[in-house]
């Protein structure tokens, strides 16, 4: 198994990076390796400085970076070697069982289309997140930022991403699928949650248990809750400020903290032929550690083929 991991990505990049894949590695079993794609000078020296064995990655030299703020299509064709496009290529002969980046995201959706390409049969490839649950246990969240608009038939796909993503990673036996909306009632909403419930309602795909409001984000009335990416996108910066305020206040309280982005890596890009995780921009070492072992599961799990089968 080879995971790719681009170590110019991201805001604390390279060292942040570097550092989050040694600890990582600790964590991988044999036949496990990972392959750090970037500038090969700038890893070397921290490398040494933490006294950690070169010879325990692998290694892809590239010598251009994809900035946060560039174009993502511009950025990608215009930089045939940055550590981004260079590990969606390595993804796409097979080189790499999975890549992912804390690098700019837009770049990582764009190349990921691009290069392992959407698998037949889902209409747009989406980002989910990992909620902390208030009785424990963890629950999904789809889209969070990749799709601002949306129509029916698409969010009924994003169902069936999250159930087998929550089925095969959060190992919830028939997961509880909800439609996010303002209120529960089956008439409720604006035109495209009236028109996605029932079809939802309607489906044999998997388990729809009606609408849920804002409110039950983090209760167990859902295991899988599907919306927008601009809906998503902005539940999940909000649920991120809870941990920062209550670090803020000086307040230390176990459900919060389960609110630090750190302890679930990143966002998988589902719909995808292959594993790809996006990370936060702000990814500490042990966001990226727990990216790279994000990657691990998906590959490990088989994911991808099953979201294959699922769309044959």
């Amino acid at each position: 198994m080879k995971i790719g991991l681009d170590i110019m990505g991201g805001d604390y990049a390279p060292k942040a990076i570097v550092l989050g894949a040694i600890a990582a590695h600790q964590s991988l079993n044999a036949g496990e390796h990972l392959v750090l794609i970037g500038d090969t000078e700038q890893i070397k020296p921290i490398l040494a400085e933490e006294g950690f064995n070169p010879d325990h990655f692998e290694y892809v030299h590239t010598d251009e970076v994809i900035g946060m703020g560039e174009h993502p299509t511009k950025a990608i064709v215009q930089k045939p070697n940055s550590s981004i496009a260079v590990g969606f290529n390595l993804l796409k002969e097979g080189k790499l069982d999975s890549f992912a980046s804390a690098g700019n995201s837009g770049a990582m959706l764009v190349g990921a289309v691009f290069s392992v390409k959407t698998i037949p049969g889902i209409i747009r490839p989406c980002l989910c997140t990992i909620l902390p649950k208030i009785k424990g246990g963890t629950g999904l969240l789809l889209d969070v930022g990749a799709n601002a608009d949306c129509k029916p038939d698409i969010l009924l796909q994003f169902g069936v991403l999250g159930s087998l993503y929550a089925e095969n990673l959060l190992q919830i036996e028939q997961p509880k699928v909800a439609l996010m909306n303002i209120g529960e009632e089956d008439e409720k909403g604006n035109m495209l949650s009236m028109a996605t419930f029932p079809l939802m309602k309607d489906t044999n795909l998997f388990n729809f248990v009606g609408n849920v409001e804002g409110r039950d984000l983090f209760n167990d009335k859902a295991d899988v809750i599907v919306c927008d990416g601009f809906t998503g996108n902005v539940m999940l910066k909000l649920a991120e400020s809870f941990y920062v305020l209550t670090i803020k206040k000086g307040l230390k309280d176990e459900f919060f903290d389960r609110f630090n982005y750190e302890q679930y890596g990143g966002s998988p890009v589902l719909g995808v032929n292959a594993p790809v995780v996006i990370g936060h921009g702000i990814s500490s070492p042990l966001a990226v550690k727990n990216m790279v072992l994000q990657s691990r599961e998906m590959i490990t799990t088989g994911l991808v083929e099953k979201i294959r089968i699922a769309f044959k």
